[in-house]
């Protein structure tokens, strides 16, 4: 009778280890240099890579924030396609992750939230 009830014991548990695994989730799908979003903000507003990097942009937030190349000036959107720069063009619904193309060129570089007002991150490639 006790071997019975250790074996289901046993099950049990390793069932709830199986069901908890299946509820783990991975904001970040990529490796590499990585920004993070708030509900209206970039939390760091530049970051530094090496040519040949993309950036891992994470959504920590449940708002949507769509990301494209230019940046806001004196509260206006101001789109730009930079010299060298990958063309940027990221939709974000809210706790999730996407990666912008790969900067193969150095230089600097603007990208900025179309949703937020004066949402900008300048990505510096060496």
């Amino acid at each position: 009778m006790y071997k019975k009830a250790l074996l289901v014991l046993v099950a049990l548990g390793l069932l709830s280890v199986v069901l908890a695994a299946c509820g783990i989730r991975e904001i970040s799908s990529n490796a590499g240099p990585t920004v993070h979003m708030g509900g209206a903000s970039f939390i760091q507003d530049s970051i530094t890579i090496k040519k040949g990097d993309a950036v891992n942009l994470v959504d920590d937030a449940a708002s949507p924030h769509i990301v494209v190349n230019g940046s806001w000036v004196n509260g206006q959107q101001q789109p730009k396609q930079e010299s060298g720069a990958p063309t940027v063009n990221l939709n974000f619904k809210g706790n999730d992750s996407a990666s912008t193309p790969a900067f193969n060129t150095a230089g600097t570089f603007h990208l900025y939230c179309t949703l937020h007002g004066n949402m900008n991150l300048t990505v510096i490639v060496q």
